[in-house]
């Protein structure tokens, strides 16, 4: 199941049901779940979406369930539904990285709203994730020496330059750059930089 879909846990019978309905109308996938136990018991890390999350439910609360998703490295934008008393308890969550919090009565409207967002955030972590991977993937086809030549490229240094630190000729030096630039898929030493930019190399 790794259709990106909104899922939402309350403990509510007729919040459940109305929810749905609001959701489907609006062509937004959902899948529901009567209690945060059910929930943690059925998820894995390839679920794609995000997560509308009652603050407060019989057995685990929707902190509690926050905390063991946050436990699990689940990246999952977690929305909550709180009532006027929760409020501070959804600020400490959105500090703890909860994406948003709708305060009950709560407009259908607006909350699907939110949830729009929390789905386009996700598909965009989604892509970002598959770009690190496949630059992981190109990286890993770079052999030691390029490696050297690689990160005195991302200095700014000339091809002379290298060849001087290296001890290696100009036309070798050219034909590491040239290999570089090919495996990594760039035309440049700026494209290689924005590529590389927040990954350990």
């Amino acid at each position: 199941m790794n259709e990106p879909c909104a899922h939402i846990i309350d403990d509510d019978d007729a919040i459940r049901d109305a929810l749905e309905w609001q959701f489907r109308t609006r062509g937004v996938p959902c899948r529901l779940w009567a209690a945060a136990e059910d929930f943690l018991a059925a998820w894995e890390p390839a679920w794609q979406g995000c997560i509308v999350l009652d603050i407060r439910m019989a057995g685990m609360s929707g902190l509690a369930c926050f905390d063991a998703l946050l436990a699990r490295r689940c990246e999952l934008p977690v929305i909550f539904i709180t009532g006027h008393g929760d409020v501070p308890m959804a600020v400490a969550a959105l500090k703890k990285g909860a994406f948003d919090f709708i305060e009950k009565p709560f407009n259908d409207k607006d909350l699907i709203d939110v949830v729009e967002k929390a789905l386009a955030a996700d598909a965009e972590r989604q892509r970002a994730a598959a770009g690190r991977e496949t630059v992981a993937a190109r990286l890993a086809t770079v052999t030691a020496r390029e490696r050297e030549v690689m990160a005195l490229i991302l200095e700014g240094k000339f091809n002379k330059v290298i060849a001087d630190e290296l001890n290696i000729s100009m036309r070798t030096v050219e034909a590491h750059r040239a290999k570089i630039f090919d495996k990594m898929g760039v035309r440049s030493a700026v494209e290689l930089a924005q590529m590389l930019t927040g990954l350990d190399y």
